[in-house]
């Protein structure tokens, strides 16, 4: 090999080894951590205000996120501070914040070759947040109907025997001897019931009268023989 050629491979090396630390720069320019990888936006969750940051940082380098209230005279207020490792497809970190209407945050970042503050600063929406509505509650003394459920079988107590009702015949027969069933006294005895009279009264009548006769009988017959002895 002469010498022409060896200065020519020489030549050739030292311009491919260019090439590839060129590409290789290139790609570890792509690939670093930037500022531009990181994004911060004010949002709203369960009605209260958050700040949500996100890092698409593709080298997934190791960061940490600070977030500042600015208030009047340019003091600020920390609200927070947290580490953060990005990706390709983004890594979000919230912080909770009840932020007010039209607020203004500085976000800083600090990973690798990265020291510095997303610009612009955020500035929350100009409507705070909204209270998620409770649920309607009943008015004070009413109860909520109960939910209608299945009833358990019931054990029904043993069926009774029935008691036999009397028959028509068994009711409507009045017990003998009872003011129902003695007969009605007639219209000419009415006297005699109210006097105390019942049906021997004509016995009595009878046996008085054969006692009159008797009597009648024996009191002549005892004058008759009164007469006899004066005259003898």
């Amino acid at each position: 090999m002469t010498r022409r050629g060896v200065r020519r491979s020489v030549r050739l090396l030292g311009v491919a080894s260019g090439s590839a630390a060129l590409v290789l720069g290139l790609a570890g320019s792509a690939l670093a951590c930037t500022i531009k990888d990181f994004s911060a936006e004010a949002r709203c969750a369960g009605g209260k205000g958050v700040i949500v940051v996100t890092d698409t940082d593709p080298s997934a380098t190791d960061a940490t996120v600070s977030v500042f209230l600015q208030g009047k005279g340019g003091v600020e207020t920390k609200v927070g501070e947290q580490p953060v490792k990005g990706s390709r497809e983004g890594v979000s970190i919230t912080f909770p914040e009840d932020w007010k209407p039209s607020a203004t945050y500085r976000v800083h970042v600090k990973g690798g070759k990265v020291d510095r503050d997303i610009k612009p600063d955020l500035v929350t929406p100009a409507t705070a947040c909204k209270a998620e509505s409770p649920s309607p509650t009943p008015p004070a003394g009413t109860t909520p109907s109960p939910t209608p459920s299945t009833p358990a079988p019931s054990r029904s107590a043993p069926a009774q025997p029935a008691t036999p009702a009397p028959s028509a015949s068994e009711a409507g027969a009045a017990p003998a001897g009872t003011a129902e069933n003695a007969p009605s006294p007639a219209v000419g005895d009415s006297n005699l019931a109210e006097t105390g009279a019942n049906s021997r009264t004509g016995l009595i009548a009878g046996i008085a009268a054969a006692l009159v006769v008797v009597g009648g009988g024996a009191v002549w017959f005892g004058m008759r023989r009164r007469g006899a002895s004066r005259h003898g």
